[in-house]
């Protein structure tokens, strides 16, 4: 269960080279009806690629970490760590193989896109019902092997049945960032408040929290299930599309890492891993911090999380301007002070002591400016992303020969999905056990603090050390 998503997203910069499948073509005539028909479901895909996902990433740290009386696991941070990273990141490293190898060479993306769902959802459902952490750590892993391939398969169909791939890509791929968000919102919205109102400032409609609510947050992996089995369905709809037999170059992964002979891709990589550990970090304790700092209640944390969503959408149409102005490496660089920006202002707003819960005489959620602070201030999580993953992995496409570009974007993808998030789960229990009580962080404005100076060297070593190569 991988929570980074930078590689996935970025396929809309250029037609990567995750897959192969990536670079079909699709040689039969569409009358111009046809086309819009098939974009149109190609954009219904990634609503629901994201919808599965969003329901319960941004919640499912807060869930696993609250204690068994309110209605959580009980687990320890680093147990968190481990569900959440270490079994993401086996996903994320083993999704290129399989899709590569079944969908690619055997089956046609769609039914072999099906197949994985169902079986996903049915693990997902499954999990739900567990209450050990080693039944949570095996099906987790099982999950992600099972989910993070389709993440690719869905890039590389898109690609498949788009004649302009570089223009049309973007206006599909956003579809998946609002299926997330809606799914964010939605699930809170429906099943843990009830009294609605509508009000001006988000999360727009707000009630009183359900008392189980903590509880019924399990409840996200029975939604996820429910919406993978319905997108299993809805993948018959989808176009045909076949296996690529190619003959795959075998050589092709040697010398992508032979780039590390350049420079620049070195420190890329060196500068890109530490990043890659913090960012995995934020999704693992985000959660937990707002709740347990600043006062939100759970109802609204992942709608408090989906502002770093619309962000997103904002710089990445920034970013085009920003390299051309900046370069490659300073604009990296100013996305890894975004970072240490971020974690600056939320170690800050910790040292303050926690006021229990931002509610009203009567339950219902209210605005303080210490979590106007937490939550706005997500929005730098748009710079973060746009200015540092998109970036590099633009770069990484351009320092590589065209003829090795695709096992380039897979080599950097799995230091930054795999290697990244393998570490964040023990790194995780490091800072549970050093600013916490029982292997639970309980002194957030040590960790952010921490995760600050790592950003904070990280772009010291980009801003001196990293040289565009392609220039």
């Amino acid at each position: 269960m991988v929570c980074n998503r930078p590689l996935v997203r970025l396929l809309f910069l250029r037609k990567s080279p995750v897959l192969r499948a990536a670079g079909r073509k699709i040689t039969t005539s569409r009358r111009p009806r046809t086309v819009d028909t098939i974009k149109s479901r190609l954009s219904l895909m990634m609503f629901l690629q994201y919808a599965v996902w969003g329901v319960w990433l941004p919640v499912l740290a807060t869930y696993l970490q609250s204690s068994v009386d309110d209605g959580g696991m009980g687990f320890t941070s680093g147990q968190v760590g481990l569900i959440i990273g270490v079994a993401g990141s086996l996903g994320a490293v083993s999704a290129p193989f399989i899709a590569g190898q079944f969908a690619d060479r055997y089956f046609a993306t769609e039914k072999f896109l099906a197949a994985l769902l169902v079986f996903g959802g049915i693990v997902k459902i499954s999990l739900s019902y567990q209450d050990t952490f080693a039944a949570w750590l095996v099906l987790a892993t099982l999950y992600s092997v099972l989910y993070m391939p389709t993440l690719s398969l869905t890039n590389s169909m898109a690609f498949a049945h788009l004649d302009n791939a570089e223009s049309d890509f973007p206006r599909i791929r956003v579809w998946g960032t609002i299926g997330w968000i809606a799914a964010s919102w939605l699930f809170p919205m429906i099943w843990l408040q009830t009294n609605l109102e509508f009000q001006l400032l988000p999360p727009f409609f707000v009630g009183n929290e359900v008392p189980d609510a903590t509880e019924r947050l399990a409840d996200t992996l029975k939604v996820s299930g429910v919406v993978a089995f319905l997108y299993a369905g809805f993948c018959f709809l989808l176009p045909h599309t076949p296996p690529n037999n190619d003959e795959v170059e075998k050589l092709a992964f040697k010398k992508a890492f032979s780039l590390l002979t350049h420079r620049s891709f070195a420190v890329l990589v060196a500068a890109s891993l530490p990043v890659a550990v913090i960012h995995q970090i934020y999704f693992m304790q985000a959660g937990p911090f707002f709740e347990n700092q600043l006062g939100m209640l759970v109802t609204y944390i992942a709608p408090a999380m989906t502002v770093g969503q619309f962000a997103e959408i904002g710089f990445l149409a920034l970013l085009g301007t920003l390299l051309i102005r900046l370069g490659f490496r300073w604009t990296i660089t100013l996305g890894a002070l975004a970072y240490f920006a971020r974690y600056t202002i939320w170690g800050l707003i910790s040292l303050q002591d926690s006021t229990g819960p931002s509610v009203d005489a009567a339950g219902q959620f209210v605005w303080t400016a210490q979590l106007m602070i937490g939550v706005f201030s997500q929005i730098l999580h748009g710079l973060c992303y746009a200015c540092f993953f998109a970036s590099a992995f633009m770069y990484v496409d351009r320092v590589a020969d065209e003829d090795i570009r695709n096992s380039a974007q897979t080599v950097f993808g799995i230091i930054i999905l795999g290697v990244g998030p393998m570490i964040a789960g023990p790194a995780l229990g490091i800072l549970g056990n050093v600013f916490g009580e029982a292997g639970v962080v309980t002194n957030f404005a040590g960790m952010w603090f921490t995760l600050a100076i790592i950003a904070l060297l990280t772009a010291a070593l980009v801003a001196v050390s990293f040289r565009d190569e392609t220039e």
